[in-house]
């Protein structure tokens, strides 16, 4: 059953609504930019892709056109955050961070300056653009760097909600959005807040605990819908900051069910998988079975004929869920 308490959209299994995260994004950066005036946005000739036209529009004075120039545009910032400015920068997330993760490094997460990294057309769903503009790497590379939030969108209203909390929240930051429309699974009302996780699906006495991330979070619920109908209680967790990791609830859920299950459009190491295999790890060890890709790079194909391909649909999060049951009970 869906958690009361999450406030998700009302036709969430019948016809939901349709938008990309990264529609959340240009509305929210507009948002941000009426809220407060040291807030521009730089792009590297993608303003349209990346939906900061919208803010080009609205604030062309804090516009910055860099050109197809990322490692440039990553110092740029810097230098624009150590003067008060509150930067985010857009890029397809391949060239950023995938191209300038060195400056991201060492002009922005060294100094510990609040630039906000905003990577477009992430995971296999970007779809005919295939394996080159597929990134599948950006969480790993972007979480293991001191100082960094990373957090991955549910949907565009959630995309919405981060932008404004990352504005605010006055250090380095990557958000991962993609573009093919998808879903509409929160409202206005739904809680947000950075490393906090939220609970959006709860069965009676779950046996596994499903922790998901971006918008693979509609197919876990629709998982977690069809387990029910067959006898097997799962819980859902919308994951969207996955660093920091919201500690206390995947730790307390993982040991209430006793198995874990992870859903990421991402190569399995490095991603929200490996992150929270790490924290079980260390607090409590637990069978965990991982959807996301692996070990593979993308293709071109639809973004629908994608998902199914690398394994991240319904039916191989109830398999998944299925077999680590088994592991559990064996």
């Amino acid at each position: 059953m869906i958690n009361p308490e999450a406030k998700l959209a009302a036709n969430i299994f019948d016809k939901p609504d349709m938008a990309s995260t990264r529609e959340g994004f240009g509305k929210g950066v507009v948002e941000a930019g009426k809220l407060d005036e040291r807030v521009v946005v730089l792009t590297a000739d993608l303003a349209e892709s990346t939906q900061a036209h919208h803010f080009q529009k609205a604030f062309p004075e804090r516009f910055v056109q860099v050109g197809v120039a990322e490692q440039n545009m990553a110092t740029v910032a810097a230098g624009m955050a150590n003067y008060g400015k509150l930067p985010f920068i857009t890029s397809y997330a391949t060239f950023s961070p995938g191209r300038n993760w060195e400056q991201i490094r060492t002009t922005i997460c060294l100094n510990n300056v609040p630039v906000v990294v905003c990577g477009m057309h992430a995971g296999v769903s970007v779809g005919p653009d295939g394996a080159t503009h597929q990134a599948l790497e950006d969480i790993a590379l972007m979480r293991a760097l001191p100082n960094m939030i990373v957090i991955s969108p549910c949907d565009s209203e959630e995309g919405r909600k981060a932008t404004l909390a990352l504005a605010k929240a006055g250090k380095p930051g990557y958000m991962r959005f993609g573009r093919d429309k998808t879903p509409i699974m929160t409202t206005a009302e739904t809680p947000f807040e950075i490393g906090k996780a939220n609970v959006v699906w709860k069965s009676d006495s779950p046996v596994v605990a499903i922790f998901a991330t971006g918008h693979l979070l509609y197919q876990a619920l629709l998982a977690a819908r069809e387990l029910e109908e067959i006898g097997i209680a799962v819980s859902v967790t919308n994951v969207h900051t996955i660093k920091p990791l919201d500690r206390e609830i995947i730790h307390s859920l993982a040991r209430g069910a006793g198995a874990v299950v992870t859903v990421e459009e991402h190569q399995i190491m490095g991603g929200l998988g490996g992150a929270i295999a790490e924290l079980l790890a260390e607090v409590c060890p637990t069978p965990i079975e991982f959807v996301g890709v692996h070990d593979k790079f993308g293709q071109s194909g639809t973004p629908k004929e994608l998902i199914e391909h690398y394994g991240m649909g319904v039916s191989h999060i109830v398999e998944a869920v299925k077999k680590v049951v088994s592991r559990k009970s064996a």
